[in-house]
Order: structure tokens, then sequence, then C-alpha cells
């Protein structure tokens, strides 16, 4: 096991950005960074046994303050959309920024915790990196002061574990994922649309024109949407259903099953090309898959290279959307004092040729 810290570059205002990289036994390397916690690498041996990085980001320090799409980012204190930019907690209404064109909240936008540097740690005898943030209270309209860690770990069976851990002193909304854009054949191949998905869940959360749940949990039967057999992405992305048209393609929140917040099987995915496949397991009970459909990084890529869209994929692990004023779905509220903890792994896995 190796782990590395190296210089990423500067910012436009001249702060340093620091890069950790983690390289096990095979060969695997996983990188991230100090601003945002980023997730920014993921090299992996395709069938041919050549390295491919299948994750996209930015190609320098310069272009992260833009960072199109969040690549990459923790997103938090609440992940996705609140309906209305605003919610009610023991009494006491809360209000948001409208950062998305609309009448709601995204990404608890406008100062996201991906647009700001963690501190970083490396513990003893693990290969992982440990970023932390200090959110106090009233931070982008939320009550509580916040402490969040985000742990990262590289296994040498090429296991990359995401471990979110926070605490507050008072009861407050908290709702993290990472936002990681990936393309199996290589960030900057390309489209997507050829390579396969499963996801295991049976519903998913229907909503108004502006992406904000109705509160209804549908069936995924006889949808565009139904990926419990594993499919193309591109099969019925142009299907004429009308989430697909509201979004322009897969952004839909999939409830995935099983109950609580017990450890399960969420999706998984495969490149044909490559060989390289994925499997991410969470203890979250829904899963955004989002198909790139606004990407716009001409030139920022790594390399300089063009990521448009549909050039890569999100499995974005969270509490539902806009659960916070949803009763019906589990609630994404940390009580005062108490300790909340979740993990989401992703195992990257090889096909040989048949």
């Amino acid at each position: 096991m190796t782990v590395k810290r190296d210089s990423f570059g500067r910012l436009p205002d001249g702060r340093e950005v620091f890069r950790y990289l983690l390289r096990n036994g095979r060969g695997t390397e996983a990188s991230f960074l100090d601003y945002g916690a980023i997730w920014h690498g993921m090299r992996v041996r395709d069938r041919e046994g050549e390295f491919r990085d299948i994750l996209l980001g930015v190609g320098g320090a310069e272009h992260l303050p833009e960072n199109p799409g969040h690549m990459g980012e923790i997103i938090g204190r609440n992940a996705n959309r609140v309906g209305g930019a605003g919610f009610s907690l023991n009494g006491i209404q809360y209000s948001l920024g409208r950062n998305a064109g609309g009448d709601f909240n995204l990404h608890s936008g406008p100062d996201y915790y991906g647009r700001r540097f963690w501190r970083a740690e490396l513990p003893r005898e693990e290969n992982s990196v440990c970023f932390s943030l200090h959110s106090p209270d009233g931070d982008q309209g939320y009550p509580a002061s916040l402490e969040l860690s985000v742990s990262y770990t590289l296994s040498e069976d090429d296991l990359l574990s995401i471990r979110y851990l926070g605490i507050s002193d008072r009861d407050t909304v908290l709702n993290p994922t990472n936002h990681a854009y990936f393309n199996l054949n290589g960030e900057g191949s390309g489209s997507i649309g050829g390579q396969y998905v499963q996801i295991f869940a049976d519903c998913y959360t229907p909503t108004d024109s502006s992406s904000i749940p109705t509160g209804e949990i549908a069936p995924l039967d006889g949808t565009a949407l139904d990926f419990r057999e594993e499919r193309r992405i591109s099969e019925r992305i142009e299907a004429d259903f009308p989430p697909l048209r509201i979004s322009g393609g897969y952004d839909q929140n999939f409830c995935l099953r099983g109950s609580g917040r017990e450890e399960r099987l969420a999706a998984r995915a495969r490149s044909e090309e490559s060989g390289i496949g994925l499997e991410l397991r969470t203890d979250l009970p829904g899963l955004q898959f989002y198909s790139a459909n606004s990407m716009d990084a001409r030139g920022i890529g790594k390399g300089g290279k063009d990521y448009g869209r549909r050039s890569g994929f999100c499995f974005e692990t969270q509490y539902y959307p806009d659960s916070v004023n949803q009763r019906n779905f589990l609630s994404p509220i940390l009580r005062g004092g108490e300790r909340w903890e979740s993990v989401s792994s992703y195992r990257f896995t090889l096909e040989r040729r048949k």
C-alpha cells in the first residue's frame, strides 16, 4: 500500500490545493483533493492490463471554483433538492438559497461544501485519507453547528469505501453524498450510452416539473426507469416518458430494496469495451442515477479534454430528495449530540473476454 501527498496546483486566488493518492498492491490508484474533499481520480486495469482513469475531473486547480456538474465533490449538508427552498424543524421555518433557477434549493448551494477547503489527515496503518469540515450554525441556512468527516479507504481487492461521520450540537439536516462521474471506458472517451447498468430497486419517487418529489412512491413496472434487469444506458433514455423529458435523460431517485438504514446492494455497471465494472453497496435508502444530461466542461477536463453531454454517469447514494419536507420518506434529521454514520462502497471488477 502507498499513500502520497503532492500539489495539485493553485486556485485563481493563489491558495494551494493538495492531492492525496492511495495505491494498492495491484497498482489501482484513487486520488482525492483537499478542496471539496473531491474524489478526483480512479485508475483501474482494463482487460488488456492497461490502466484507465474512469472518473471525470478538472485538469487543473484553476478550474476548481467552477467545476461543472460538481465532479467528485462532497455534497452537503443536504444533497439533491429541497422544495420551496426551505423546511420546518422543531416548529421553526428555515430558508435556503434558490440557486438552480427555480423555487427550490439544489445541493445546499450556492455556498457549496464542494467549493471549500477541508482539513486532511492520513490515519496510521490504513490506506485511507480523512477529510473534515466545520460547518457553523446558520451555514447555508441550516441550524446547528456540524462537524462532518469523510474518509476514503482503498482495499487490496479494489474496494473504495466512503465513510461519513457527522455530529451536531442541535437538531439539523444531514444528507451528504459524493458526486463522482464514472465512464467505464475512461474519462474523456465519449458517451456512456453503450455501458450497462442494473439498479436494485422496485420503485422510484415521481416528481413535478421542477424535479421535486410529489411524495408518491411508484412502481417501476412498465416504465423506462426499470433497471431491475441489466440494460444499456442508451436503450430507453430517449423514451417518451415524463421523468425523462423533464430531465433530458436519467436524473431520478430510485428507492433501493431493503428497509431503514440496513446495508444493501444498490447498483452495478459495466463496460463491454474495457471489461471494467463496478458494484455499489450502501446503507442509505435512495440512489440518484444521473446521466450527465447537462454536462458542459469544454477544454477543462483532465489533459484539457472536453466532457460533454452524457460523458459520465453518477450513482449518488442519499436519502430521498426533499425528504426533509416529505413525512412518508425516511427522515434526514440528525438529532443534537448524536452521531450519524454512513458507508457507501464501490467495488471495481474486471470481466475477461469470453
